[in-house]
């Protein structure tokens, strides 16, 4: 029986070795880049279909202008524009020769080859399949799925064994060939999926930048043990500063990555990343060790002076580090577990390490376990919580109360359409380093009548609030705590009861109306909506001054306080009220895209009695009206948009909260942001205290993209304390980019502690498309201080470096350095 044709083995993916070698690329713009074709496409050529998957099951066809053949023994010739075709797989030539018993085939003549990745053209291609022998000469070839092309001057493949000699690969146009990689010889295993090459050279135009004469690389997907990247920078602190990743590929469901790093003016380090992944959870744990440090030794002043802040009995200036610990493990479909646990060695770790705001800012650690569920109606957890201390300017009474443990339940289901009901529980036992601890539990159980039609709603609601604590320690030492936290002497009688309780209804009613009209302005058809909106809540007074506060706080006053049944966070507070909130809404959307152009709303509390219930040392909130909450938002065209939010309070006559904020977008991605914040200081008393602690915030941002021609741009931000007179950081960088190049230098200068002292760093970064780059990661810096450097920020989410290690989620951001 004889063997049936087959197209040329390994679908010459043998010419894809240097490209598997670089980059993915697929983020990078290509916006500059001529449309010009290396591999012209086959006209001839039907469209791929399928893919690498497919290939084996499907059957060749073969199409030529004239057949012949000697004998039964002798070589069948197809020629006049042969084509043959198997999947996503075509090949087309001028003359094939095929003998079916020895298995030799040649094709020569303007030999074309395409597949869904790539198209190939090469002069000659001859080999013996029955061997699965190949040679292949003169070739050139371009990827489709991605940028690249290149050629070489001849393939050599023998089983899963191959040799490229004098091969080339480059994401440059052919006319514009700024960079190129090459190599003098290549040879493949795609058993193995490792290659090696030799003779390697960089090209920048036509000099050598860079010669490698033999190193080895992945000619697959598959990951492999090696060197990532290195990291570079120059910095006030740190000196030179170098970091090689190392890659470890243990197993096909975990690795590892290693950090060393060496900082030239403080000495060496290790960090070490493990990550793993199973059918039902996933995990990855990090940490660094810093044997020695030369920083403390050379600032002692900001570790033992007692003006800066707490000081420590000695200099960290031996073995300093970090531990961080994500998992999670899903125990079945309504079920899971899952931890973050984060430590530092000592309080200026994170200033020490940070090169951002974030780390200057970080005070504490959380690490937290639990088992948490949802199901349809309901959500709970039982977990437990503790905080580490990682601010040398505090001391641990600033520490939350840890939660050991919690447990938490939320239920809310509708049994009618116009009935719903619900329940809200949660019960906690606080400890703290310093301070007395107890046993708390509360419930609050509810219903409410979701009433509502096309143009209105009412929701009125019921609800009940039970509290019950059981707090550690006796009259006396509760008096003392009490004294120490908030100041002033504390007769002990008052805090005699160990086992308080509270119990209130909380009635509220919630309705509202949608008015809406078609309107027209300056030729463009808009939907104009009004809506107003009243809110009434009613709680009766129950006095809470001898509840101890756990994990409460008073709410930031905004446009969401207007509707919320408590102005607390936390259980230990519940605020009484007879109030009424008034709000006005309007929009205008764009009948032509659907988009709101225009977004305005207004609102005031009216209190008709006092609210008694304060935290220590807060004032009662007295009857009458409370401070205006506006807010807008116009975007009068896609590039625009324009936001404020103005909390005005008529009490002083002045405003409590000011955020003003401008974007623009210019063409080809650039985008400029302008932002203002204020914000009184809420504890500010003006019968007693001085002006100069009335303000608690006041900062203007100031932040640039700006392409002054398709290749070149400026990026800057200004980042300004209008209060404390000093900047926070400043950027101010050139980017300059071709269609397969691109260079980055960048300026910054941010807080290096909480003194105020600023640092410098010099940052450039060299990339060759679609190969990798040289120097210090910038885009990481830009995105987070340039909202819109990248424009899907802008529609989508925050860059993920902004998100952090044991913040208030408790999630761990993608980069496993949480200083960064």
């Amino acid at each position: 029986m004889h063997r049936p044709l087959r197209l040329l083995p390994l679908s010459l993916c043998i010419a894809l070795a240097l490209p598997a070698y670089a980059a993915d690329g697929d983020e990078d713009n290509w916006g500059l880049c001529p449309i010009i074709d290396v591999v012209p496409v086959f006209e001839d050529a039907p469209a791929p279909v399928g893919g690498i998957e497919n290939r084996g099951s499907e059957p060749t066809d073969i199409d030529g202008g004239q057949l012949e053949r000697a004998g039964t023994a002798e070589d069948i010739v197809v020629q006049d524009n042969v084509r043959l075709n198997r999947g996503d797989q075509f090949l087309g030539t001028d003359k094939l020769t095929y003998n079916a018993e020895t298995g030799r085939y040649s094709a020569v003549g303007n030999v074309r080859y395409q597949d869904s990745g790539m198209r190939i053209l090469a002069e000659r291609a001859e080999g013996d399949q029955n061997a699965d022998r190949h040679r292949i000469e003169d070739v050139q070839y371009q990827l489709t799925q991605r940028r690249g092309n290149g050629g070489a001057e001849r393939i050599e493949l023998e089983g899963a064994r191959g040799r490229l000699v004098g091969s080339t690969y480059s994401t440059c146009a052919p006319n514009q060939r700024a960079w190129e990689l090459r190599a003098s010889r290549i040879e493949i295993d795609t058993a193995k999926g490792m290659g090696v090459a030799r003779n390697a050279t960089v090209r920048i135009g036509s000099v050598p930048v860079l010669y490698v004469p033999w190193f080895m690389f992945p000619v697959d997907d598959q990951r492999r043990t090696g060197l990532l990247y290195p990291q570079l920078s120059l910095s006030g602190r740190n000196g030179f500063d170098y970091k090689q990743p190392i890659y470890l590929n243990l197993a096909p469901n975990y690795d590892a990555t290693l950090y060393p790093r060496i900082m030239a003016d403080r000495g060496g380090l290790l960090g070490a990343e493990f990550r793993w992944l199973y059918e039902r959870g996933k995990g990855e744990v990090y940490g660094n060790w810093m044997p020695s440090d030369k920083l403390p030794g050379d600032e002692p002043d900001r570790y033992l002076n007692p003006e800066v802040g707490f000081p420590v009995s000695s200099l960290p200036e031996k073995n300093r580090g970090q531990f961080a610990l994500s998992a999670t493990h899903n125990i079945n479909s309504a079920w899971y577990a899952n931890t973050n646990l984060g430590w530092v060695s000592d309080t200026h770790y994170f200033e020490d390490f940070s090169s951002s705001l974030y780390g200057i800012s970080q005070y504490s650690i959380r690490s937290d376990a639990g088992v948490y569920g949802r199901g349809r109606y309901w959500s709970g957890g039982v977990m437990a919580d503790h905080y580490q201390l990682a601010d040398y300017t505090l001391n641990e009474t600033n520490l939350p109360f840890d939660r050991l443990p919690r447990a938490y339940v939320s239920w809310a289901q509708p049994f009618m359409p116009w009935l719903q009901a619900g329940v809200d529980a949660e019960g906690a036992r606080f400890e703290h380093q310093e301070f007395l601890g107890g046993t708390r539990i509360d419930v609050k159980p509810f219903v409410t009548m979701p009433l509502e039609g096309a143009s209105w709603f009412i929701r009125p609601k019921l609800a009940w609030r039970y509290t019950a604590y059981q707090l550690d320690g006796n009259a006396q030492s509760r008096a003392e705590e009490f004294a120490q936290r908030n100041g002033g002497p504390v007769d002990p009688t008052r805090f005699q009861d160990s086992n308080l309780t509270r119990s209130l209804p909380i009635t509220s009613v919630d309705a509202g109306l949608y008015f809406d009209r078609n309107t027209t302005f300056r030729g463009t058809s808009y939907l104009h909506t009004l809506e107003p909106r009243l809110y009434y809540l009613n709680v009766p007074y129950r006095n809470q001054d001898n509840f101890p506060v756990f994990d409460t706080g008073p709410m930031t006053f905004s446009w969401g306080q207007l509707f919320r049944d408590n102005r607390y966070t936390g259980a230990d507070r519940q605020m009484d009220a007879n109030q009424l909130t008034a709000a006005l809404t309007t929009r205008f959307i764009s009948e032509e895209d659907g988009r709101e152009r225009l977004a305005a709303s207004i609102g005031q509390i009216q209190y008709f009695d006092d609210s008694r219930v304060t935290l220590p040392n807060q004032t009662t909130i007295e009857s009458g009206k409370s401070a205006w909450v506006a807010d807008a938002s116009v975007s009068p065209n896609d590039r625009w948009n324009l936001g404020a939010t103005y909390i005005w309070n008529p009490k002083y006559r002045g405003e409590d909260f000011v955020s003003a904020r401008v974007r623009y977008l210019f063409e080809r991605g650039g985008v400029v942001n302008l932002g203002y914040r204020y914000r009184r200081n809420a504890a500010f008393r003006q019968d007693i205290d001085p002006p100069e602690l009335r303000d608690q915030l006041e900062q203007a941002d100031f932040s640039f993209l700006y392409p002054i021609n398709e290749t070149w741009s400026v990026v800057g931000r200004y980042y300004y304390s209008i209060l404390d007179k000093k900047e926070l950081e400043t950027i101010a960088g050139v980017q300059w980019e071709s269609c397969c190049l691109a260079a980055r230098l960048v300026g910054r200068r941010y807080l290096r502690n909480r003194d105020g002292e600023l640092d410098t760093r010099i940052m450039f970064e060299f990339e060759l498309k679609g190969l990798g780059s040289a120097g210090q990661n910038t885009e990481r810096v830009l995105r987070r201080g340039i909202l819109g450097y990248d424009r899907d920020d802008l529609y989508l989410v925050p860059p993920t470096s902004t998100q952090r290690l044991n913040s208030g989620s408790g999630q761990v951001e993608s980069t496993p350095d949480p200083t960064l």
